[in-house]
């Protein structure tokens, strides 16, 4: 009876060690401020704007200067001829996802599908309308790698980010379920195992009755 307990026992530990060292994990992955993949996400929307940063920047000094160009690009702003416009887009970019995506941990595509047609539209009409492809090599790149970035944060977290996170998720609700059922599986875990052990009769104890049951079948005088 003890040894039936006793591999009772191990199987429960068996199946519910694994069970519990899973829950233990998920739980705290859900207790991460920001999960992994989204961190990732954010970090390519930060290189997002600094990248179109570092490339405005090496526009100005190319073209006569920092100060110089910047009053004449920001102070004196036109929409033809300026690229600070496609700065203040990436800033807008910039803002728009920190915050739905790492402040608000929105778990939805309908923020990133917003910049992005923003930013596709007014790309698209500045490309047509302005005269930026006459300034030289800055008037392709720029607009172009605007562009290019910010369709790839829509695939990264359309594709990515948002899968990735509904699988884990899923996973988790179902090894939560599996937990909530394993007691009714193993039952017989909760039962004590010195209940079903009897400990064996002593020798000592047994000569010791065998002698008094020989005095008392002995005649009286």
């Amino acid at each position: 009876a003890s040894q039936c307990s006793s591999n009772v026992g191990g199987a429960g530990s068996i199946h519910s060690t694994p069970l519990s060292a899973r829950i233990e994990s998920y739980e705290a992955g859900e207790k991460k401020s920001i999960s992994d993949i989204r961190r990732t996400f954010c970090l390519f929307v930060t290189f997002d704007l600094l990248f179109v940063t570092l490339l405005w920047i090496i526009e100005l000094n190319v073209n006569g200067g920092i100060q110089q160009q910047l009053t004449i690009e920001v102070l004196k702003y036109d929409y033809h001829k300026s690229f600070f416009d496609i700065f203040l887009l990436a800033v807008f970019r910039f803002a728009a996802l920190i915050l739905a995506y790492a402040v608000c941990k929105l778990r939805h595509w309908w923020a990133i599908a917003i910049t992005t047609a923003i930013t596709t539209g007014f790309l698209i009409v500045k490309v047509i309308l302005s005269k930026l492809l006459s300034q030289g090599a800055f008037g392709y790149l720029l607009p172009i790698v605007s562009f290019i970035l910010a369709w790839i944060e829509t695939w990264l977290l359309d594709f990515k980010v948002l899968p990735q996170e509904a699988g884990d998720e899923i996973r988790h609700l179902s090894v939560q379920h599996a937990s909530d059922q394993e007691p009714l599986l193993y039952p017989g875990r909760a039962v004590s195992e010195g209940q079903f052990y009897s400990p064996p009769e002593s020798m000592a104890d047994s000569d010791e009755d065998l002698d008094d049951k020989h005095d008392l079948e002995k005649p009286i005088v």
